[in-house]
């Protein structure tokens, strides 16, 4: 095997349709770990937001910067525990990234997202019976576009915000941070994390925060309101435009993918 003098191994793109995967055991496990995280992540966000939606006095919710707080944290825990087993994608629009780039298969992408789709739903019903009352009153934490705000600005809030958590996403597990930074693999879930966080400070005046059709989609589907409805085209175009800007410029400029292979291709064809 030719040394190539690089102290990291890029891992090979994945097959487009990888009907090989169907047959594994771990490919099953890991839509089950998907599902479950997505469950409790929705369940977490749910139950904070209708909290802050009851507080009555600033000093007796948790507020906004909670919500950030409570939102970044439990992606932190969830990528932490779910990385070994699915990737901890938690996320349709990492996923799709993900899949642009080429890291993971059609077929992987695609039962990936059913089941952060399927966990989201059983995450928010979930909540629901827990806090019944205040979860009808309250909207169950369902995105629509904050009054005051265009759909176009709420549509460019959701790219940017996805955007700043797919680049994170790709820039924690680049195979050359982990080989030159030996704690970087353990580390990789805290930065995902606080993207998540900032990106909620950011937009949640605006659109509440989708960044994930999955929270969007599983909110939505149990609080069945018409404004969730009619603005739920945002918060799935919306993260898929930002982890096709971010899953480009970190693949393709960053890491200059298209140029590597072009000259590889090129050394290959002189041989």
């Amino acid at each position: 095997m030719e040394n190539s003098g690089k102290d990291y191994v890029d891992l090979p793109a994945a097959r487009l349709l990888d009907m090989e995967e169907l047959k594994s055991w771990s490919f099953y496990r890991a839509l089950v770990a998907e599902f479950v995280a997505t469950l409790l992540f929705l369940y977490i966000l749910v139950a904070t937001v209708i909290g802050h939606s009851q507080q009555t006095a600033p000093c007796n919710g948790v507020g906004l910067l909670g919500i950030a707080w409570a939102v970044g944290g439990m992606i932190f825990v969830l990528v932490y525990c779910t990385a070994g087993i699915s990737g901890g994608h938690i996320n349709p629009a990492v996923t799709f990234g993900l899949f642009v780039a080429r890291k993971v298969s059609l077929v992987r992408a695609v039962a990936y997202m059913v089941a952060q789709c399927l966990g989201a739903i059983c995450g928010a019903g979930l909540a629901k019976p827990f806090m019944r009352h205040a979860f009808n009153t309250y909207g169950s934490g369902a995105n629509t576009v904050a009054p005051g705000y265009s759909n176009a600005t709420a549509l460019g809030a959701e790219i940017i915000g996805t955007f700043v958590l797919v680049y994170t996403v790709f820039s924690a597990t680049d195979p050359i941070r982990s080989a030159r930074d030996s704690h970087v693999p353990v580390l990789a879930p805290l930065p995902i994390g606080f993207a998540v966080f900032v990106v909620h400070l950011a937009t949640i005046p605006i659109t509440g925060t989708g960044i994930n059709p999955a929270r969007s989609l599983g909110a939505a589907v149990i609080y069945n309101g018409e404004k969730a409805w009619d603005d739920q085209w945002i918060f799935w175009v919306g993260p898929f435009i930002g982890a096709i800007a971010a899953a480009s410029y970190h693949q393709y400029i960053l890491r200059a993918t298209a140029i590597k292979a072009l000259k590889s291709f090129r050394s290959s064809t002189t041989i």
